[in-house]
């Protein structure tokens, strides 16, 4: 573990690191998008996921 550490806080792998955040976070994003999306399906809103998506 402190071997990964100590190559993840070197200064060419920082960028690197917070790329993998953001992927993270807009990927995190999308799935609950998705999630409330098949929900409104189930429950036979579909054509509230356009008036969803705009909010």
């Amino acid at each position: 573990m402190e071997n990964v550490i100590a190559i993840a806080t070197q200064p060419d792998n920082i960028p690197i690191i917070g790329m993998l955040i953001l992927i993270l976070v807009c990927l995190g994003s999308a799935m609950k998008q998705a999630f409330r999306h098949d929900r409104l399906i189930q429950k036979g809103q579909k054509d509230r996921i356009f008036e969803e998506m705009y909010k």
